[in-house]
């Protein structure tokens, strides 16, 4: 973009240049008057002037519209960037409620298992210690 832009420019200062050396060297073999040759020269003059304001005008328009379109784009990139990682967040949120939910049932589920195992070895080792002192009282 920037070399069509320095292509513009380029094309624009030949013209006006170029323009302003050709009706300068027509009004300078006319016949006529100096008071004439001077009007003509100021009325050109001001002619390309008029030119180059059109022109400036012209980009500075361009230049504003293509900053708004910049403004408009990154504004809509920032805001699907926040909705983005708004899904994401949402996302790890679930994911670790999922893993408490998960984890709980695997403590709850391995606490019984403990007990459950804890009572038998219990029950086991009372049912041992009762056969050793039975079979000390027969002895």
């Amino acid at each position: 973009m920037s070399h069509d832009n320095n292509s513009g420019k380029s094309f624009l200062v030949g013209l006006l240049a170029g323009g302003a050396i050709g009706a300068l060297v027509a009004l300078l073999f006319a016949p006529k008057s100096g008071r004439e040759l001077r009007a003509d020269l100021k009325l050109k003059g001001e002619e390309y002037l008029d030119e180059a304001e059109k022109y400036i005008s012209e980009a500075r328009e361009k230049a504003r519209e293509l900053i708004n379109e910049g403004k408009k784009r990154s504004e809509k990139i920032i805001s699907e960037a926040k909705s983005k990682s708004q899904e994401l967040i949402k996302d790890a949120e679930k994911i670790i409620n999922e893993a408490k939910e998960k984890t709980s049932e695997v403590i709850t589920h391995t606490k019984e298992k403990i007990e459950t195992e804890s009572g038998r070895i219990s029950s086991a080792f009372k049912a041992g210690v009762d056969a050793y002192k039975e079979s000390k009282s027969q002895s």
